[in-house]
């Protein structure tokens, strides 16, 4: 499933298509949404980002279209007059100025006035977004340190969009493998200097998947990686599905192990169980 830098590189493409345009057409699929559509037309696209999985769209009226793409959900973009090359069923047709942004597969969209955002089923149990909220190191710090999570170790923790939303299975290893932590590790247990490397490596890595398209291995590693005739997928990460091969800072094997259910890739040695 995409994690929150792959739905924000999807909501920059969907604002460029759209923002600063006002619609000349809006279908939904769904009969609620379907009756709101002629209230649409006219309406300028202020901005498109997203939270977490979640992207939305405002409009200069103050309302904001939520969608979540779940595990099939995709947006395509396309002239108004020419239809998308797919298969898939047709949920949502935003069309602005001869562009069209069309929404295939999804089934959780609604339309929301901004300041009653935050009463979204889905939404309202998120944390801030790593890549839409600003968030900064000292905030990232104190968050970890929050009674509600201090305790919980990082290789759950991380998981759980109420912390930070946008994190998913790959994420977590890399940050966890960046930061030279154990996924038993606790945020509590951390000295000042440990949680600081934690909380710039949640942001850094993040923010290196969404501007290189969900590369979050170290640039010389993936080139070694490259010269070997290495697929993108072996390269793209330090040690997510890396599990036999040797780690790039220290050559012990990298293993994989499940942590909530999800699999976890480590190296043993520079990411020492705590004692």
């Amino acid at each position: 499933m995409p994690e929150g830098p792959e739905i924000r590189r999807a909501a920059d493409r969907v604002h460029r298509q759209l923002a600063g345009r006002r619609l000349d057409d809006a279908w939904f699929a769904f009969p609620e949404l379907a009756r709101q559509a002629a209230s649409l037309i006219g309406r300028e696209v202020n901005a498109v980002d997203s939270w977490g999985k979640a992207l939305l769209t405002r409009f200069d009226d103050g309302r904001v279209l939520y969608s979540h793409n779940q595990l099939y959900g995709v947006w395509k973009l396309h002239d108004a007059e020419r239809e998308p090359d797919t298969g898939r069923s047709l949920r949502v047709r935003l069309v602005a100025e001869g562009r069209a942004a069309s929404l295939y597969s999804a089934s959780d969209v609604s339309l929301w006035d901004e300041e009653k955002l935050d009463e979204h089923p889905f939404l309202s149990r998120l944390g801030p977004d790593l890549l839409t909220h600003g968030v900064t190191v000292e905030q990232a710090m104190a968050r970890l340190l929050e009674p509600r999570f201090r305790r919980r170790g990082l290789g759950g923790l991380l998981l759980d969009q109420a912390l930070f939303a946008g994190i998913g299975n790959y994420l977590r290893s890399e940050i966890l493998f960046f930061a030279g932590l154990h996924h038993r590790t606790r945020p509590q247990s951390l000295e000042e200097e440990g949680l600081s490397r934690l909380a710039q490596c949640i942001l850094s890595v993040t923010r290196q998947a969404y501007d290189e398209a969900g590369v979050t291995n170290r640039p010389d590693w993936a080139s070694a990686d490259r010269a070997l005739g290495a697929s993108r997928r072996r390269w793209r990460f330090a040690v997510f599905e890396r599990d036999g091969l040797p780690c790039h800072a220290c050559g012990a094997a990298i293993v994989r192990t499940s942590v909530s259910s999800r699999r976890l890739y480590s190296c043993p040695d520079c990411q020492s169980e705590p004692r």
